[in-house]
């Protein structure tokens, strides 16, 4: 599996690209290619065309991350056929083919043995690929077997979730971490503190300053990783004295199912990314910028004027706020001495960051726990659930409170004033669906559940009572007698 790159070495011959050498970079532009697109190969090195379509045609208005996750799992079953299934074609795949690639992945001893929440995502993924292959007319039928959905009107085509899929995954057993515990998370695994809570001299981890600042932001807005990392300064706001929240707006171009939406940054978080900007980001721009870094960028997009944040793409003037991830990536600010990136988070070198490199850095992070004795590690979606668990489990009782000391007419009256404080972190966490929310209302139940059994009595029996006399007394005997 790879992923488009233009300005590429090209072979000079053998026949394995859908071009000839030296015009890969205008078939891209012919095609509407994206930089970033994922493309899969054959084992011997050959293009497919109409597979690859699918990267362009059936998932091309999804988020990289997303076609990302989808070429990856549909590569498992394409590398299944050709290495165990006598190098079968995608277009000849049969039930027989889909249902001998569940033994291998959940029950085959030497196997993978995956989780059934990963299966279920991989015969999705797989699903949908011949879905549009089917519609498409590369195939004539679907080698993944369909359930019919309860309550589908069969004059809208075929359809339906796949007979494989599991359904039995634990889908509530969500990775959040309580504040104490992600405190001891960063100041260990990200700032190179000591399980003590001591500076630790012989830490040489470098950004530490940054990396602290990028996991409190994720926690505090509950962002995710791609819409975080797509930031720009322009998407920073002004700190207000006495004002405990700043609003910002995280636009529609970078939001995960457009789901643009008001994004608020706790006054603390919004002084250690204002550090950031001044010391550490400056620093990696000013020396990326004496490298010459910024003139290598391939159609770079310039903001001649910061107070205006336009740019001229495709003879039209176009607003930051309409740029995707890919166009952030070369999006440049005309400043003093150069340009800069407009990115807000910058890697080592100067460039902005990818999700790929903020992996790592929480990778890290958690390995650096394990050393020291430490048990507790962290990814960034588990922040994500934690701000999720922690806001609604605040505002609930909150809620709640004032609630209980109301009449009808005024918890009536307060409803439609503030609402529901489920629906307040489905806008904050840009779900479209409630119920997708309501995944968190489980792990909140759990803490409640948690809480009352740690008053159960931990000794059942009264003082001065030997079970055994217990047991001659519910048998009808009299202990002693």
């Amino acid at each position: 599996m790879f992923f488009t790159r233009r300005q590429l070495a090209c072979p000079l011959g053998g026949g394995l690209l859908p071009v000839a050498a030296g015009k890969l970079d205008g078939w891209l532009d012919e095609h509407d290619v994206l930089d970033g697109s994922p493309f899969l190969l054959d084992p011997g090195g050959r293009y497919d065309v109409a597979l690859n379509r699918y990267f362009l045609a059936g998932l091309g208005l999804l988020a990289a991350n997303t076609q990302a996750a989808a070429a990856y799992d549909l590569k498992k079953f394409l590398a299944f056929l050709q290495d165990n299934r006598g190098g079968r074609s995608w277009r000849d795949a049969t039930a027989a083919d889909r249902a001998a690639f569940r033994q291998w992945r959940l029950a085959d001893p030497g196997g993978p043995r995956v989780a059934l929440t990963t299966w279920d995502r991989e015969v999705a993924t797989v699903s949908e690929f011949y879905r549009w292959a089917v519609q498409e007319r590369y195939v004539s039928v679907s080698p993944v077997v369909q359930r019919q959905s309860r309550g589908r009107d069969p004059r809208r085509g075929a359809g339906g979730t796949p007979a494989e899929a599991s359904h039995q995954g634990p889908r509530n057993n969500l990775v959040w971490l309580p504040a104490g515990v992600y405190r001891q998370w960063r100041d260990v695994g990200v700032r190179g503190f000591t399980v003590a809570g001591l500076p630790d001299p012989g830490f040489r981890g470098r950004y530490a300053s940054r990396n602290a600042a990028y996991a409190d932001l994720m926690l505090r807005t509950g962002l995710r990783l791609s819409e975080q990392t797509s930031l720009s300064v322009f998407e920073v706001p002004e700190a207000v004295p006495g004002v405990a929240f700043a609003r910002t707006w995280l636009p529609g171009p970078i939001a995960k199912g457009s789901s643009a939406r008001a994004v608020y940054i706790p006054a603390a978080s919004l002084k250690d990314i204002q550090d950031y900007v001044e010391i550490e980001r400056a620093d990696a721009a000013g020396r990326a910028r004496q490298a010459g870094r910024y003139e290598q960028i391939r159609d770079p997009l310039i903001v001649e004027d910061r107070a205006r944040p336009v740019v001229i793409t495709g003879g039209q003037r176009v607003k930051v706020s309409g740029l995707g991830h890919a166009e952030r990536a070369r999006l440049l600010i005309r400043v003093p001495g150069g340009l800069e990136p407009a990115a807000l988070w910058l890697n080592e070198q100067g460039m902005p960051s990818r999700p790929s490199g903020w992996r790592e850095v929480f990778g890290n992070a958690s390995d650096r726990c394990a050393r020291l004795g430490l048990r507790v590690a962290c990814h960034p979606h588990a922040l994500r659930h934690s701000f999720a668990v922690i806001t609604l489990e605040q505002l609930w009782r909150g809620h709640i409170q004032e609630l209980a000391v109301m009449n009808p007419a005024q918890r009536q009256t307060y409803q439609m004033v503030f609402g529901d404080p489920l629906n307040w972190v489905r806008v904050r966490l840009g779900h479209r669906s409630i119920e997708t929310t309501q995944i968190y209302l489980h792990t909140l139940q759990e803490l409640e559940m948690e809480t009352r059994m740690a008053l159960v009595p931990g000794d059942w029996e009264p003082a001065g009572i030997h079970p055994a006399d217990l047991s001659e007394a519910a048998a009808g005997g009299a202990p002693g007698g």
